[in-house]
């Protein structure tokens, strides 16, 4: 029986071992798409204790505690951190096969020092080690970033956002570690909410310019863009029920426009024709300033109404949507190849049944623009454990080209969330190193070196086209 998490964790074949310790484990990282707040590094937090860091966002702990039985007083509401810590430290000894496990042990190990198993009767052990090693310098928001080997990091941006954050990092010369903004509109995109009219509002505000009408959002669009792209910005995101693709003419997409304004319903068609057209114009955007277009969909969020009400947003209430139409991805993707404004694209869908899809669909708008111009993301969110991983890599090895793949992202809230780069590391070199030992591609070790450490940093430095590293 082999010991938990010893340094080959994962790693089953002296292949998988040799790819990663010796090409994978010390590359650095690069998080091109996070959700973390630039205010804490600009800031440099100091973390009071372990509950701070580990549940004060992350709503994939609490659907397990609440999973647990754990009531929702010691989840999001006002117990004691303490009291908090000890139902988590309950709830985790028994995610046998769950990646927070494994993340949870990780960040553990690598952070702290501390090699045990956190569980109901150890809670107190590593609550006392934890907060005494988070008062220390080198476990502030700065010095975790530091310790991971992180070079660079692309936040999630509203195209409001002043980036003030950012532009008080890189005027730190004590700090190295570049922060870039990446662009998120999703509340311009979604003209069938009630707070459309006022995040226009809000927009004017930041633009200085009234919008009016739809070119006119295009034109403030334009204008915040070019403000993003001024401060590093490379890469956008968007969060999308599905990629939709219903085209409409210009007259009737500004009468949607207005009525989103004024606040009148909208049937599924209108919005449909909207954010078609809105997605259109922002993916021949990012065409001509050379960013990358990312485009998450999959999801159906906020299913609990009742919690919804109570918690608002990103509590832990969201799901795998199962519809996703290829043909939509697929026309939508082709109306801008059409006319030689398709920007490089990475497509992530929530639902691991749509892989195929994806990896069938990007072989069809491949050029000569860059390596892997259209990508399968990595398996994100409710898919970024092992077998989800593996499920990824290895559809986009039979229907693409893996090594041209940029690899794995953190995607949270946290940081401590890094080691989430090793354990996929650690599954790629053990699918990689499988192959090999089942004499299904040769033990070459100067192209096994390229593939591992291209997957692993420099494939997305090279797709990005970011600058310093």
């Amino acid at each position: 029986m082999k010991a938990f998490m010893n340094d080959n964790f994962l790693l089953t074949t002296d292949c998988a071992q040799k790819l990663y310790h010796e090409f994978a484990e010390n590359m650095p990282i690069l998080d091109y798409h996070c959700h973390i707040n630039p205010q804490e590094i600009a800031e440099n937090r100091q973390f009071r204790n372990i509950t701070e860091v580990w549940l004060g966002g992350d709503h994939y702990k609490w659907r397990q505690m609440r999973s647990n039985g754990v009531d929702e007083y010691y989840i999001t509401g006002n117990a004691p951190d303490r009291e908090k810590f000890q139902k988590w430290a309950e709830t985790l000894e028994k995610l046998i096969g769950n990646p927070l496990y494994h993340w949870s042990h990780l960040e553990l190990r690598r952070y702290f020092g501390y090699e045990g198993c956190l569980n109901a009767e150890t809670a107190e052990e590593v609550w006392n080690l934890c907060n005494a090693k988070l008062k220390t310098p080198e476990m502030s928001v700065r010095g975790l970033i530091r310790r991971s080997g992180v070079t660079l990091i692309c936040t999630t941006d509203d195209p409001a956002d002043s980036l003030e954050w950012h532009e008080r990092i890189k005027a730190d010369e004590t700090f190295d570690v570049q922060v870039l903004p990446a662009w998120r509109p999703d509340k311009a995109a979604n003209i069938e909410t009630s707070a459309f009219p006022d995040y226009i509002r809000r927009l004017e505000d930041v633009c200085q310019t009234r919008i009016q009408s739809f070119d006119s959002l295009k034109e403030a669009m334009m204008k915040r863009m070019r403000y993003f792209d001024e401060r590093g910005c490379r890469v956008s995101d968007h969060g999308l029920n599905y990629v939709m693709y219903v085209p409409a003419e210009m007259e009737e997409i500004e009468a949607i426009f207005q009525k989103g304004l004024a606040k009148e319903p909208l049937s599924d068609d209108e919005i449909a024709k909207y954010k078609t057209a809105f997605m259109t114009f922002l993916g021949k955007a990012y065409h001509r300033l050379g960013w990358a277009m990312q485009l998450h969909y999959g999801c159906k969020r906020d299913n609990n109404q009742f919690m919804f009400e109570k918690l608002g947003p990103d509590t832990g209430y969201d799901c795998i949507n199962n519809y996703a139409p290829a043909d939509q991805l697929s026309d939508f993707l082709n109306n801008l190849i059409s006319t030689d404004e398709l920007p490089k694209t990475i497509l992530y869908s929530l639902n691991p049944n749509d892989n195929a899809v994806i990896g069938t669909i990007i072989g069809c708008f491949q050029d000569s623009g860059a390596a892997g111009k259209i990508q399968h993301g990595s398996a994100w969110w409710f898919n970024d454990h092992k077998a989800g991983m593996t499920e990824q890599l290895t559809s986009l090895a039979n229907l693409g080209v893996l090594s041209n793949f940029v690899g794995m992202l953190t995607d949270s809230r946290s940081f401590l969330s890094y080691t989430r780069h090793e354990y996929f590391r650690r599954i790629l070199c053990e699918l990689i190193g499988g192959w090999v030992e089942n004499g299904e591609y040769p033990y070459d070790e100067r192209t096994l070196e390229k593939i591992v450490k291209g997957i692993c940093y420099e494939n997305a430095v090279s797709y990005f086209g970011f600058t310093g590293l």
